[in-house]
């Protein structure tokens, strides 16, 4: 039997996270400075549970898109775009935003369930952290135990080293942890960690770039140079030669 190419492709890509569904996920996204963009995306009744928005009774009627921008805001972030969306039957809410220091989130009324510090680390950058469900929360309307959750960064530089990153270093820079959303809820902590250079891949990738275009242009003046030199003598040599 022959696989379509795009169940081909879901397949092969299965290990990646490519067709990896999370009920409750962030994504961030880092600068060697600790700023930075993020995205949450989770069913209401997690929202609930991890971030203390809405009522346990009832999350999906007690959950806005204005309840999560001020949510957001009032820890400092700008936040970009709040959705509310529908996937295989479930309500889904999604905040886009982004932050000045990745070390000023943890503990802010958005992030009472993630706590991440980047600092110095000899001559690299080290991130770690802590994903954990708070001890005051709201679980009890969480029905609907099956499925993952996940914490993902796109890091800034080359990862040296991670703790425990479920599929290891992604596309060269891309870490996942992941656990089920029963043991999330369960108040099973997910710990966090990685080690990576202190200059940007972007950085890198131009200075080398400038690196390659000043050889090349070293190179050019090089040849040009011996050409005007051989030039030179060929020309006298004539002169000498037109004389005798």
């Amino acid at each position: 039997m022959r696989v379509a190419p795009a169940v081909a492709i879901c397949l092969l890509t299965l290990a990646a996270a490519g067709c990896t569904r999370y009920e409750y996920e962030h994504e961030l996204w880092l600068k060697v400075d600790g700023s930075g963009s993020l995205y949450v995306t989770g069913r209401p009744a997690l929202w609930t549970a991890f971030k203390g928005v809405g009522r346990a009774e009832d999350p999906e009627k007690t959950i806005s898109n204005e309840a999560l921008r001020r949510l957001f805001e009032s820890s400092g972030l700008r936040v970009r775009r709040v959705l509310r969306t529908k996937r295989a039957g479930h309500t889904y809410y999604f905040v886009s935003a982004d932050f000045k220091d990745v070390n000023a989130l943890g503990g802010t009324p958005a992030f009472p369930d993630l706590a991440l510090t980047l600092k110095s680390d000899g001559g690299q950058l080290r991130v770690d952290g802590t994903w954990s469900r708070p001890q005051q929360a709201q679980v009890a309307a969480v029905a609907e135990r099956e499925g993952l959750m996940a914490v993902r960064l796109h890091l800034p530089s080359k990862v040296h080293e991670h703790k425990n990153a479920f599929f290891g270093v992604e596309r060269g820079n891309i870490l996942t942890w992941r656990q089920g959303v029963a043991q999330g809820l369960a108040g099973q902590p997910l710990e966090l960690g990685a080690r990576m250079d202190r200059r940007s891949i972007l950085l890198s990738t131009v200075t080398l770039f400038g690196e390659a275009v000043l050889a090349a242009v070293a190179c050019i003046a090089l040849l040009l140079y011996l050409a005007y030199r051989r030039g030179r003598r060929l020309l006298k040599q004539d002169a000498r030669a037109s004389r005798v």
